[in-house]
């Protein structure tokens, strides 16, 4: 039965062995872990993961594909090693899929458009997995890694709780329908929430970071002065602390800068 991919669904079906291969050999998968799979789609990917071991829980928000799965992975569901689940993976909550905090991992083909929203789920939630592998557009995975050494509001919003680097690229060739745009596997290790101690730092921090990221052509100071006004912060006297240059700009700042900075002005406030 040849299913028909959706295009409300943001559906674009990898068809590289090769490039599958690699996706499921980059979770560093053994068969004590569990394993979050995202649109698994015909089960491409899911083949490959099983194939390592692990246990696989699958969340697929297309209902004509669910009995597909069932059948093909018949005798992996028989035995415990699959689960599958009808759903969507932004609204659904994750705890209803079994999984645990910092139990699990997760390896996915997403829909594009989802990717920012998905981020944000699986890293500011509340339930984080320890690795992430995902495949997201060329263009997205160079922001995050921060490729032409520019840091993005992006890329220190995924590097606060993970390590972030590109796997490997993939053409726009390797999937059914082809999409518009080159994409890229990348991974996250070591995801936590390790640098925030209680809810209210975690949201300061990025209270200050987009207000940091707030408008590209000014300085940073100029936009952070901009957003402290009203709290009377000296800013001036914040960057003259941390020898940061009046006239940086916050693309220029790494991560454990925006940590530093982020903790003197929450200090301040």
């Amino acid at each position: 039965m040849t299913i028909q991919a959706k295009k409300s669904l943001g559906q674009n079906f990898l068809k590289n062995d090769g490039v599958l291969q690699k996706i499921a050999d980059a979770g560093e998968l053994s068969t004590s872990d569990i394993v979050l799979e995202v649109g698994p789609g015909e089960g491409a990917l899911t083949e490959k993961l099983l194939g390592k071991g692990c246990e696989v829980i699958a969340v697929e928000k297309d209902h004509r594909l669910i009995s597909i799965l069932q059948e093909k992975f018949a005798k992996e569901i028989l035995n415990g090693n699959f689960k599958i689940f009808e759903g969507d993976i932004l609204e659904d909550d994750a705890e209803k899929w079994g999984i645990e905090n910092g139990k699990f991992k997760i390896v996915a083909n997403i829909p594009y458009y989802i990717t920012g929203q998905f981020f944000r789920k699986f890293l500011s939630g509340k339930i984080k997995p320890t690795k992430m592998v995902i495949l997201v557009q060329k263009e997205i995975a160079e922001r995050i890694v921060a490729r032409n050494g520019k840091e993005s509001l992006l890329s220190i919003s995924v590097k606060i709780y993970g390590e972030p680097k590109i796997v490997a690229k993939v053409s726009k060739g390797s999937f059914v329908p082809a999409p518009k745009v080159d994409s890229a596997v990348i991974s996250i290790e070591n995801i936590s929430g390790k640098n925030f101690i209680g809810g209210k730092s975690e949201e300061r921090f990025f209270e200050i970071l987009k207000a940091g990221f707030a408008h590209k052509r000014k300085v940073l100071i100029s936009n952070l002065k901009e957003y402290f006004d009203e709290k009377e912060i000296n800013t001036s006297e914040v960057f003259t602390n941390l020898n940061l240059l009046k006239k940086i700009r916050a693309e220029d700042l790494g991560l454990e800068d925006w940590k530093k900075l982020s903790l003197l002005l929450e200090n301040k406030d």
